[in-house]
């Protein structure tokens, strides 16, 4: 699909898709947060089709894209982090005081995990880190009347985390635990 320029501000637009697709891998690199798909179409004067395909063929080509609740980003490459996985079971009404309850500690929820009988590993991409993330994405369950996938396990799920320190992790275990929300 070729692109065309209808920008006021008369910024190039690419004229392949493989030109397009390393500019919008720059894009995500530059950004270092999550872009809206929207807004990516937007700048680069495509469809929102045509990007979604465009991420389908970089991710086919080996690049980390991870397409979150609040738009697409590249895996943070910070060799300082500490990474973890947490297991947790309680019931949606719960899951406010959870998400809340790492993001107060300094952890960022990178994803939630479910073991599917048919599908088996089922994993969602969250990429919370503070209150306003965990604010917008309840939001969003609660507009979209999505299910949780913690439903389709009885409230049994995994989250990856990281932080910067090790201990603002246990700390959060520790916590969690105390709530009752930490499975053992």
């Amino acid at each position: 699909m070729k692109a065309v320029n209808n920008s006021p501000k008369g910024n190039a637009t690419p004229e392949s898709g493989e030109a397009r697709r390393r500019q919008i891998m720059g894009w995500l690199r530059s950004h270092g947060k999550p872009i809206r798909g929207g807004e990516l179409a937007k700048h680069f004067h495509v469809s929102r089709q045509c990007l979604v395909q465009d991420m389908a063929i970089l991710r086919a080509g080996g690049e980390e894209i991870m397409a979150t609740p609040r738009g697409y980003q590249l895996p943070a490459t910070n060799k300082r982090v500490h990474r973890a996985v947490i297991a947790c079971k309680h019931g949606p009404e719960r899951t406010e005081e959870e998400l809340q309850t790492l993001v107060d500690h300094g952890v960022k929820i990178l994803d939630v995990i479910v073991e599917h009988p048919l599908y088996g590993e089922l994993r969602g991409a969250l990429m919370l880190e503070s209150r306003a993330d965990v604010e917008e994405f309840l939001d969003n369950v609660r507009s979209s009347k999505a299910t949780l996938l913690s439903t389709l396990t009885g409230g049994v799920h995994l989250h990856t985390v990281e932080a910067s320190r090790p201990d603002a992790i246990a700390r959060a275990r520790a916590d969690l635990r105390k709530r009752g929300i930490l499975l053992k």
